[in-house]
């Protein structure tokens, strides 16, 4: 049999819509893990017309993505907002007067409300199980009921009620602009040394790991050799994390906390051998530009949450974590919780993360 196009089904599908809408406001490792699902449905279909919905940040990261026409939603704007959105969308729209497909691949109960101002006759939500939030009552056709799966993976199911089926994963459409590239090449010389980049916060505060033990994995990772660099947003608590880590830390490090753009960060964090961050944004469009990740994970669980591409650099304690808190092994609770308690992270010792990084040497040594 003739293999199928890369991200299609095995069988043309007869039904060939002519619009689609995406609805995915946030947030910014999520958004990149539509990124697939966008060549999935272009391999299939190259002249649909697609329309993404999406946050205020999220665009300022993909905004350039090609053959995709974004229409921004602030979160902040409310009801009047979403009127707002409708009258943009029925004046895009045209004579149509509605989209063929509406992929609502957000359950939050912002996202639901949303969703009922975009017109569209087919409308795919999540399964039952993963919906909350009254989810069901904006939708009609849901996509597989499969637990057990990667975000990404669940996200590249949208395309399954379609006849399409996502059989290649790539982000070789993040759109990165050459300025972007110039602009990290710019911030440090590049000597030869293996680069250790630490983005040190997520925007859940209860993921983040302590300073002195950054520090104390940073020393380590300058001990052999390696160049520090460390990056993040312009949060009050991205700062003080920074300046804790530094004032720990006992071998310079390049501070760029605050200092990139979101269209510089891919750019950045492509420079990096291996990124070292809790589960977060900067994580997964790490692993979009091809950077190793030593994911830092114990309230969430990595075979859910971590760096799609190669886990092996991982520390996870995700187990370890149900059964203090829970009172049971992760095998025993719902796919997909968090275990975001207090202290939780105090469980990821500064050995875990050494003996991950002293995997990341040795497979460095071995391809090269």
């Amino acid at each position: 049999m003739t293999p199928a196009p890369p991200g299609s089904a095995a069988s043309a599908p007869a039904f060939r819509p002519r619009s689609i809408c995406l609805l995915r406001l946030s947030a910014l490792g999520d958004v990149t893990h539509v990124l697939p699902l966008i060549r999935t449905l272009r391999a299939a279909w190259p002249e649909v017309a697609l329309t993404w919905v999406i946050g205020k940040g999220e665009h300022r990261l993909l905004d350039g993505l090609p053959g995709v026409d974004f229409v921004v939603y602030d979160k902040k704007s409310g009801l009047a907002g979403m009127r707002a959105l409708r009258r943009e969308l029925k004046a895009r729209l045209g004579d149509a007067g509605r989209f063929d497909v509406l992929l609502q691949m957000q359950v939050a109960a912002r996202a639901n409300l949303l969703s009922a101002f975009i017109p569209a006759r087919m409308r795919v939500g999540y399964d039952a199980a993963r919906s909350k939030d009254l989810h069901g009552l904006f939708v009609n056709t849901r996509i597989p009921d499969r637990p057990g799966i990667h975000v990404l993976d669940a996200l590249g199911s949208f395309c399954e009620p379609l006849g399409l089926r996502q059989t290649q994963v790539s982000w070789a459409d993040m759109p990165v602009p050459d300025d972007a590239h110039a602009w990290a090449r710019a911030q440090w010389d590049d000597d030869g040394r293996p680069v250790l980049m630490i983005s040190p916060c997520s925007s859940h505060v209860r993921r983040n790991w302590y300073p002195d033990r950054y520090a104390a994995l940073a020393d380590h990772a300058a001990d052999a050799g390696w160049r520090i660099v460390l990056c993040g947003g312009r949060s009050d608590l991205e700062r003080q994390t920074t300046d804790a880590i530094l004032a720990a830390m006992c071998t310079e490090a390049l501070d760029l906390v605050g200092k990139d753009t979101l269209k510089q960060l891919p750019a950045l964090l492509a420079r990096a051998q291996l990124l070292v961050t809790p589960d977060s944004g900067p994580m997964h469009i790490a692993n979009a530009m091809g950077t190793k990740v030593l994911g830092l994970h114990a309230a969430s669980n990595p075979a859910r949450s971590g760096p799609y591409s190669d886990r092996r650099f991982c520390v996870d304690r995700y187990d370890d974590a149900a059964r203090r808190f829970l009172g049971k092994p992760a095998a025993d609770i719902a796919w997909g919780t968090k275990i975001e308690f207090d202290d939780v992270m105090a469980l990821v010792t500064v050995d875990d993360a050494i003996a991950a990084f002293e995997r990341q040497r040795d497979d460095l040594a071995a391809v090269g």
